[in-house]
């Protein structure tokens, strides 16, 4: 008994687990929920990456779900025992799909290209970090807008939530109508994917209201238990499916049940090639898509940290991060490993936030979600046990739990009340938390010299919205240079 009691001593010291308020069992809660929220990465990013290149090769699903895997855990491992927060980190999916859709359809341009640009904007992103300059533009966002990004964050957190359960849906441009979301298909609930969202979203709420401990975890449990028994007695199947009508009805992602086994196949690792674009963009191209690249990791991962650490309770009063150095330099690793693994830069997942609502406040976490993480490269056929429905409530809630500091932000002042605004209301209607935050950077900066008050603007906000200026208007710039 004296070595346990001795070793769970050292363990609470090191990740600081009772002085952060939470428990060895709380945090192992978490680390549960945060993984159950984001395994659906290893199903979802081999399919964005499942392309070809101009030269017609590709990647391979079974080796990117697994380097998916096993990067994703090596890093959510390493916050948490460095950085000791419990933030998760996968492959990015802004930046995945920018560099399969975009980078990867220019003439010439092979994989290997494409992930060396990602391996160039997290050396740069690194660099960054190490100069402090990364850490000092963080330092530099008023404290109103760091709120914003919360809030922003925790609506766009529940728009995914709905959205890939089906309960909230895209519109395609044929129906003729200016309407971009709307309830269910053709605004109906349909399918049993459906109930299965809406009887978690319930129990969620019902456990949370009745304060029993674990209630998004045993929310996430209760729905994959039932997604599994519905798809076996009444086979749903997917919502979309190679050669097939879509299915309304069906699930939106991963079709409850065990997958096919795969050999692990790791072979990707180290297949980057950093100068290749170089030579089928030119400098100046290349140096573009990796600029936007950096944009865009940089300011997702900064904001989605902000957000996660204002709701965990570990933000200081002074609006500062507890080793907020590490996070970084962690995260900017994540884009090099990422890009040298060929799976697209790794980031800090907003999904954590699932975790963090079951009251996940240290690295251990991370550790519990990192190791499940590796395990889940082993074990990808267990993966699709979990249905995107089944997860979506937990995301709703604990959009809300974020939702809540709104009442924080002095919207009595306008240079903040409007950039907030702006932040919160482009993150979710843009799908992107880089381009709320870029709204709201360029807002402030306008706003407050509308005002008169310039001086009160931190010299770095004038450097970010420029960058950010240009960031928004890539398109033309390219237009113009004849890209």
């Amino acid at each position: 008994m004296a070595t346990a009691t001795a070793t769970t001593s050292a363990v609470d010291r090191y990740f600081k687990i009772s002085e952060r308020g939470s428990s060895v069992a709380r945090e192992i809660r978490g680390g549960l929920a945060t993984f159950f929220a984001m395994s659906y990465i290893v199903v979802l990013n081999p399919l964005i990456l499942s392309g070809a290149d101009s030269a017609g090769n590709t990647l391979g699903i079974p080796r990117v779900a697994a380097a998916t895997a096993l990067v994703a855990g090596l890093l959510t491992i390493a916050m948490g025992v460095w950085a000791k927060h419990p933030f998760a980190l996968a492959t990015g999916l802004g930046v995945n799909a920018f560099v399969a859709v975009t980078v990867a359809t220019n003439p010439g341009v092979t994989w290997p290209d494409v992930m060396g640009l990602v391996v160039v904007a997290g050396v740069v992103m690194f660099i960054l970090v190490l100069t402090g300059f990364r850490t000092a533009v963080f330092r530099a966002v008023p404290e109103g807008l760091k709120t914003a990004i919360v809030v922003g964050i925790g609506v766009f957190i529940a728009l995914i939530g709905l959205v890939n359960a089906g309960f909230v849906r895209r519109i395609p441009d044929a129906a003729g109508t200016t309407v971009p979301l709307g309830l269910g298909a053709g605004g109906k609930l349909l399918g049993w994917p459906t109930l299965v969202f809406v009887v978690g979203l319930v129990l969620t709420i019902a456990l949370m209201v009745r304060k029993v401990r674990g209630a998004l975890l045993i929310g996430i449990l209760a729905a994959t238990l039932l997604a599994n028994i519905l798809e076996q007695v009444f086979h749903v199947g997917p919502s979309v499916a190679p050669g097939k009508a879509p299915n309304p009805a069906g699930w939106s992602l991963v079709v409850p049940g065990l997958g096919d086994v795969s050999p692990v196949d790791l072979s990707l690792i180290g297949q980057a090639n950093p100068f290749g674009a170089f030579a089928h963009l030119g400098t100046l191209g290349a140096l573009l898509m990796a600029f936007v690249i950096l944009l865009s990791i940089f300011f997702d991962a900064m904001g989605t940290m902000v957000g996660l650490a204002r709701e965990a309770g570990t933000m200081g009063k002074d609006g500062q991060i507890p080793n907020v150095d590490r996070v970084l330099l962690v995260d900017a690793f994540g884009a090099i490993a990422g890009g040298g693994s060929s799976i697209s830069s790794n980031q800090i997942f907003v999904e954590s936030g699932a975790g963090i609502g079951e009251g996940a406040r240290t690295g251990l976490a991370s550790v519990v979600t990192g190791a499940l993480l590796i395990l889940a490269m082993f074990l990808t056929p267990l993966i699709n046990l979990v249905p995107f429905e089944a997860v979506a409530p937990a995301l709703v809630v604990v959009g809300f739990l974020m939702f809540q500091q709104v009442a924080k932000i002095d919207w009595h002042d306008i240079g903040i009340a409007i950039p907030a605004f702006l932040t919160i209301g482009l993150m979710p209607f843009t799908y992107s938390i880089a381009n709320g935050l870029g709204a709201g950077f360029i807002s402030y900066v306008l706003v407050r010299t509308f005002q008169g008050r310039a001086k009160e603007i931190h010299p770095l906000m004038w450097a970010v919205a420029a960058a950010f200026l240009l960031f928004f208007g890539i398109g033309p710039v390219e237009q113009l240079l004849g890209m």
